[in-house]
């Protein structure tokens, strides 16, 4: 084990979106990574030292009125003034499972973490539209990459 942590940050409040964030974790999980903790907990759940202990972070919303949903943007409002200036540099990873187009919850969350000075590792995976398998797998691959990612060192 290197020590290095990898958090997930996601709200899940119906069965797709909990199938998302598992398919994250079992991702992040891959038997091929070994050097890496994955915890995974609900917004509320979360809180600074959580964050403060982590090496890098996977956000999970849902759009909700246009929005990040308010149990992400709770998340937020407690971690970020403890987090401010401790985790700059910070690795992050964005996904939003949103009904619409994604793109207020995208900028609400981009807002905030460029306040915090976290760097992104990628462009927002946006699950849009109406529910579809792929979106499982394409989290599973998110989940992954971080992991892989963070293992090797690349983040």
């Amino acid at each position: 084990m290197t020590g290095k942590r990898l958090l997930i940050v996601a709200h899940a409040p119906s069965p797709n979106t909990e199938r998302l964030r598992d398919a994250l974790v079992a991702g992040a999980r891959s038997p091929e990574i070994e050097g890496v903790e994955v915890k995974a907990l609900g917004p509320f759940a979360t809180t600074p030292a959580e964050v403060l202990s982590a090496d890098a972070i996977i956000l999970g919303a849902t759009e909700n009125l246009g929005y990040m949903s308010g149990a992400l943007k709770d998340f937020f409002d407690r971690c970020y003034c403890p987090c401010l200036g401790l985790t700059e540099g910070m690795p992050y990873a964005l996904y939003i499972r949103a009904g619409n187009d994604g793109t207020g919850a995208k900028r609400g969350v981009e807002t905030i973490v460029t306040g915090l000075r976290w760097r992104k590792i990628q462009q927002p995976l946006i699950l849009r539209g109406a529910w579809r398998e792929e979106f499982v797998a394409q989290c599973r691959e998110l989940g992954t990459m971080m992991a892989a990612g963070l293992e090797a060192g690349v983040f």
